[in-house]
């Protein structure tokens, strides 16, 4: 929005060319979302407190967890607002990613919005059906898919790109749709997995949007991509405004969240984060440096599947409780030091994945 008023005051004066640059606006946007979260953030978590909108603990949970019961949840909200007012404010409004990108966040946080909303005050403890949010999800997933499959402008925007090995593309054509959907919804829902301890899937996503920030960046100019060996993604690089709103607002709302959190994001916000991710991830064709940078996400995901399936299977359960920072509590970590080291896995993993850059 504000790309367009710079493009008419350069008529009047030449100095506000620089609203042009991207790299700015990707300043300005990290920035404009970290202050909307700091000025919101009180605001929304008294009005949840004042609506008794509280977290429901389980009871076969850690029992350190009680005392968080009736601490104020789907605060999810404050970083889709962050994320809406900033992109629409710092990024080209006639970019197609940016439109889809903004889709399928908002989608899923609706798709949470109604699940939180089922559980707190409608009183279903199970909020929507295992059934219908994985329907809802499926649905926008699709949807996504198939626009960026249909509005692909050059053969590389629908190819798997393997890293560290510059040679290695492999053209996917319909195939491509299957891939993207599985990679929007199962991110959405590793990053809700994850989300169970103060701050443990916020500060991640943070990270990981910061390490596709940079490969956007580099995969929407041609020098530097041809350079690198990664494919031009032609407009990709307008996502790194986006990618930076998400890290301000993440940033803004971690500081609610951490330890003691004040405030839970809920799936309205755990949702929406993970299909964003999921959806920057096949914009710039890295999935697999997705799944690298957030191996985090990845191993709570397994941990559930490996629990359930030994459990199923022999009767017997692999882990104390699954997701597995429960795991890591029961066995009388702080709930401060899994988090903490949580967040260095995930430091080394963000660096792993950048290091497929020139390691090709």
């Amino acid at each position: 929005m504000l790309l367009y008023l710079a493009d008419y005051l350069i008529t009047l004066d030449g100095t506000f060319r620089v609203f042009q640059y991207l790299t700015l606006r990707a300043i300005l946007g990290a920035l404009t979302a970290l202050a909307i979260s700091f000025i919101v953030g009180p605001i929304m978590i008294r009005q949840l407190t004042q609506y008794k909108i509280g977290q429901n603990i389980r009871d076969c949970g850690p029992e350190g967890h009680l005392v968080k019961a009736g601490t104020p949840t789907m605060g999810g909200a404050l970083i889709l607002v962050a994320i809406t007012l900033s992109t629409l404010l710092w990024a080209d409004l006639g970019n197609r990613y940016i439109w889809s990108l903004l889709f399928v966040t908002l989608s899923f946080g609706l798709i949470g919005f109604i699940d939180d909303y089922k559980k707190l005050k409608l009183g279903n403890s199970d909020g929507l059906s295992a059934s219908m949010k994985y329907f809802g999800q499926s649905v926008v997933g699709f949807v996504a898919a198939a626009f960026l499959f249909y509005s692909a402008q050059v053969p590389a925007e629908t190819a798997l790109i393997v890293p560290f090995f510059k040679t290695v593309i492999i053209p996917l054509g319909e195939f491509y749709i299957l891939l993207a959907y599985f990679v929007i919804v199962g991110t959405s829902n590793a990053v809700n997995l994850t989300d169970g301890l103060d701050g443990l899937a916020i500060l991640p996503a943070v990270m990981v949007a910061g390490g596709l920030a940079i490969f956007a960046y580099l995969s929407g100019h041609a020098n530097f991509a041809n350079y690198l060996a990664i494919p031009y993604i032609p407009e990709s690089g307008e996502t790194v405004v986006f990618a930076t709103a998400l890290m301000g607002a993440g940033l803004g709302f971690l500081w609610f969240n951490t330890y003691p959190a004040m405030v839970f994001m809920g799936d309205v916000g755990a949702l929406a984060l993970g299909a964003a991710l999921g959806m920057l991830a096949v914009i710039v064709r890295q999935e697999i440096v997705l799944m690298i940078m957030g191996g985090v996400f990845v191993m709570e995901t397994l941990s559930v599947i490996i629990q359930v399936v030994s459990f199923k299977l022999t009767g017997r359960r692999v882990f104390k409780m699954a997701p597995i920072h429960h795991h890591f509590e029961l066995k009388g970590w702080p709930e401060p030091r899994v988090i903490v080291r949580f967040w260095i896995i995930t430091v080394i993993l963000v660096l792993i994945g950048l290091a497929t850059l020139k390691l090709r």
